[in-house]
């Protein structure tokens, strides 16, 4: 385990962030790391791009006539904001339902404009403003595909999570029975891996030489939509719609709660995940701006539109800048 990012107050380090950081190839070889390349934990949300695949598989995507923005929203955690809620709806009316037969729950937007907005309208959120229903609106439309049970989709048993559990695998390159599957926040199976198996999963996500070419198409249709439109992928002004907007080149970007994060780069052969061990997102986003920097992805236009996330202020009660958070890991050279 190493020391990633610290928080400073005034010239005080006042307390640390500690995690894991690995690099790896489309075979599963880790050309880089920091801490334990082996450390297995929840991939969480950041396994929504893989998810996506099967419903391309499927030719989903032209069945329902499916947009760019739609995909992408799919394999997003979004902010909530209209856009967003849209999207969802659409897919939704696509494919003969309602917002009714989401079964993700309810909480606050993460889109503090959003936020802003139900209070000022003393409205209460719904189900679209859950930052999962794009991807349940998937499993959903496989459902109506395939004729599944819409009512029990979140089980690990159904037909569409057993698929779900499959696609993982397949980019993991592992047996189903070897990954560890528990419960995510928005009730659908969250599988554990280890994070070099991860780092994997997205190298092969976004370098499809090694895979057959139904599966290539599949994912170069996930790439594609994520980065055309960033602002479906998280809130408009998340770390992940800034990372992809701001890098030049595709790149793929997704984050996990408990502060999981993955990448997947085009063109490099090349994946990466990363954990806090504490699970506080607040650490991530220096460390992957670092990471990004470090790996000589970031030009000065990048360096420049991600500033506020390379060193994120700290303020106090009366809005006064009185510390920040930055990255203190070097990675090793490859």
């Amino acid at each position: 385990m190493e020391k990633l990012a610290a928080v400073f107050r005034g010239v005080l380090e006042e307390s640390s962030h500690f995690g894991h950081l690995v690099i790896a190839d489309t075979h599963g070889k880790v050309v880089s790391s920091l801490g334990d390349a082996n450390h297995i934990t929840y991939i969480r949300s950041a396994a929504k791009p893989l998810q996506v695949v099967p419903l391309l598989l499927d030719g989903l995507d032209q069945e329902f006539s499916f947009t760019n923005q739609e995909l992408a929203v799919m394999c997003g955690s979004h902010g909530g904001e209209e856009i967003h809620q849209k999207a969802v709806g659409s897919i939704l009316t696509k494919i003969g339902l309602d917002p009714s037969y989401l079964l993700c729950g309810i909480h606050r937007p993460f889109s503090s404009t959003e936020n802003k907005r139900l209070r000022d309208r003393n409205e209460k959120p719904s189900t679209l403003h859950n930052n999962c229903s794009g991807k349940h609106a998937a499993m959903l439309a496989l459902c109506i595909k395939h004729n599944y049970d819409l009512s029990s989709y979140l089980e690990l048993t159904h037909p569409v999570q057993q698929t779900m559990l499959a696609t993982v695998a397949l980019f993991a390159q592992l047996n189903q029975s070897s990954i560890v599957t528990g419960v995510d926040g928005c009730g659908v199976p969250v599988f554990g891996l280890s994070l070099s198996r991860m780092a994997m999963s997205y190298a092969r996500l976004t370098n499809t030489t090694s895979l057959a070419p139904e599966y290539a198409s599949a994912c170069d249709k996930v790439v594609q939509a994520m980065s055309q439109h960033p602002e479906m992928v998280s809130a408009t002004d998340g770390l992940d719609c800034r990372v992809i907007s701001a890098v030049p080149g595709p790149i793929v970007a997704k984050v996990g709660a408990e502060a999981v994060y993955c990448i997947g780069l085009p063109g490099t052969g090349l994946g990466i995940a990363l954990k806090i061990i504490d699970g506080n997102q607040r650490a991530l986003p220096p460390v992957v701006i670092s990471l990004l920097s470090q790996l000589r992805l970031l030009n000065q236009a990048a360096k420049g539109d991600l500033a506020e996330f390379h060193h994120p202020p700290i303020k106090n009660n009366r809005g006064e800048i009185i510390g920040h958070l930055e990255a203190t890991f070097k990675l090793p050279t490859f």
